[in-house]
């Protein structure tokens, strides 16, 4: 119910509307901002109509001072005069559905309880997921229909970089959804896929935090318990990170987590026979660039030449060939010889256009030469794949930019492609941070198509994106606009002013520009006000130094931090593997 105290009357001086009133403070109330309040009018054929809404701005003033240096006059008691604040309350909800403006003089009270519920249209939401706790210290929830595709699809999130918490209110709708039992039976086959670019961050996300033992541990708890979650790390959760460069053992290339991490690769003869080749190209279809003709002539060959060896190296007309540098250079060697060129470029492909190709060929070894292997003992755990956990984390920090997006847009595909043989049955929730390297406004790329089609139908095929990026106006037009929860967190006061955020209220905008970590104002299609939350901080350890114990990965293997056995394939480093050979028959040095 609303509180029976009312906290003021609509004002009379201000005009009122359907969507936007305003209400005089009584003495001794107070309203802050995103408080609800609700006010009522008898309406004849009607009856009784309620307005609720949400506070978006405050204003207290003397009235009867004329000019700015009254206020001491004022405060001396020379000059009478009054404070008076005002609250400026945004409509949310009119039920019945009669919009005819509150009354001036009309009580208006603060609601509470299953009026708040209503005032938002959370006793609407037959599928609640909470989200955190609103300035009122009450519940806030986003509809799971706008977000596992029934009416709506994918999240976008904007802020700076290292104050908007951005990954980490990623992670927590993540586990709220997973954990609160909103998903029912469908949580069997709901999985999460997360790829990290930001250190080993997200490596330890099965691992408590130390907090939950600490001195704030029954505080953090208690927070989590506020929005009925449990405070617990991630339950089934899976790790991979590329292999690390120039080791023949396949070890993953990580430092503070070295179990339960599974190094990931592709084999030339994936390369070939699954056409990657495009996504080796950060251009690669941008129209302007006639090379791109080469890279489809080049890809198709290929694929009809190539053929298989062991442990996913290739033969292609007639050499073996078993790393990428080797395959770099045989594609150089048969479009620089003037009768394969031909057969490899094109019948009509000039020099020019072919040296361009090769020029951004060449570019491609260092960033890839350490994922695409043919040198490698094959092994299926190295297959990024969501199969056997609930969370994958493909870890990308310690790849190049270029890498970072070809395993990107390989995965992506590679699961689209799943999920369409699949059917829509499952749910499978993508996370990408820094969107904007993979989906930039301007330009198009094999990945940044990817990302299209996931974000145009990808809610049809049970997959949804969930993308942050510090600028959303940098991003697709497409995705940002496809997104049905919109989320901001600290935001720069230049981007903030972008039409991106026009969903913002005005005092939103200003606020979004000075909001603390742990902070997000989160916009969904059912409230036509964003509201603000504060989540709680992670219950999962986000860094190494957050790990209170040994490593438990979730096969139950333990090891102490820093140290133990990789998940990569089970071969032994030789430690002089890497040492120039020496003749057998020199004499010894001593």
């Amino acid at each position: 119910m609303a509180d029976e105290t009312p906290v003021g009357l609509v004002a009379g001086t201000e005009d009122s509307t359907p969507l936007l009133f305003n209400v005089a403070l009584a003495p001794e109330q107070y309203l802050q901002l995103d408080d609800v309040v609700m006010t009522k009018r008898t309406v004849p054929g009607f009856g009784e109509v309620v307005t609720a809404g949400v506070v978006t701005e405050v204003r207290a003033r003397h009235e009867g001072a004329t000019f700015g240096s009254d206020v001491f006059l004022i405060h001396d008691g020379v000059l009478p005069a009054q404070v008076q604040e005002i609250a400026e309350v945004t409509t949310t909800r009119v039920e019945p559905e009669c919009y005819v403006p509150p009354m001036p003089g009309a009580r208006a009270y603060r609601a509470t309880g299953e009026e708040r519920s209503r005032a938002l249209y959370f006793d609407k939401m037959d599928r609640k997921v909470p989200v955190g706790l609103g300035r009122d210290g009450e519940p806030v929830y986003v509809n799971l229909e706008f977000l596992d595709g029934t009416r709506g699809g994918h999240v976008s999130i904007s802020g700076i970089s290292g104050v908007a918490t951005k990954t980490s209110f990623a992670l927590f709708l993540l586990y709220s959804i997973f954990r609160s039992g909103v998903l029912g039976k469908r949580s069997v086959n709901a999985k999460a896929l997360v790829f990290s670019v930001k250190g080993e961050d997200l490596l330890f996300l099965d691992q408590p935090n130390a907090r939950l033992d600490g001195p704030d541990g029954d505080d953090l708890r208690a927070a989590y318990a506020q929005v009925g979650l449990s405070a617990a790390p991630f339950a089934s959760a899976g790790f991979f990170a590329p292999p690390t460069p120039d080791d023949l053992t396949g070890r993953p290339h990580v430092t503070g987590r070295t179990s339960g991490v599974t190094a990931f690769w592709w084999t030339l003869a994936e390369f070939c026979a699954d056409e990657l080749l495009p996504y080796a190209f950060a251009d690669a279809e941008d129209e302007r660039n006639q090379y791109t003709m080469v890279i489809h002539q080049v890809t198709a060959r290929l694929r009809r030449e190539h053929i298989p060896l062991d442990d996913g190296a290739v033969q292609i007309e007639g050499q073996v060939l078993r790393t990428y540098d080797q395959l770099v250079e045989f594609v150089s060697d048969r479009l620089t010889d003037e009768d394969a060129r031909r057969d490899w470029a094109g019948p009509v492909t000039g020099t020019g256009t072919v040296n361009a190709f090769l020029r951004r060929l060449r570019s491609s070894l260092k960033p890839l030469r350490s994922i695409v292997r043919g040198d490698l003992t094959d092994v299926p755990a190295r297959r990024v794949s969501t199969d056997g956990q609930q969370l994958t984390v493909v870890d990308l920090h310690n790849l190049p930019e270029r890498a970072q997006r070809f395993v990107v847009g390989v995965v992506l595909t590679a699961e689209t492609a799943r999920k369409e043989s699949a059917g829509p049955g499952g749910l499978l929730f993508t996370m990408i941070d820094e969107l904007n390297k993979y989906a930039p406004r301007e330009g198009s790329s094999p990945i940044k198509e990817v990302l299209l089609d996931i974000a145009e139908r990808g809610r049809s095929l049970g997959i949804i994106l969930i993308g942050a990026q510090q600028t959303a106006s940098e991003v697709e037009r497409r995705i940002v606009s496809n997104s049905s929860v919109k989320v901001v967190g600290r935001l720069d006061p230049a981007e903030a002013g972008r039409p991106e955020y026009g969903f913002l209220p005005p005092s939103q905008r200003a606020r979004a520009t000075l909001a603390k970590p742990g902070t997000m104002f989160v916009s969904q299609p059912e409230i036509p006000v964003p509201l603000a939350v504060e989540f709680p901080f992670p219950a999962w350890a986000t860094r190494l130094s957050e790990i209170s114990g040994p490593i438990v990965s979730a096969n139950g293997s333990g090891a102490s931090n820093g140290s133990g056995g990789g998940g990569a394939p089970a071969a032994r480093r030789d430690p002089f593997a890497r040492l120039p050979a020496t003749p057998t028959d020199d004499d010894a040095p001593f």
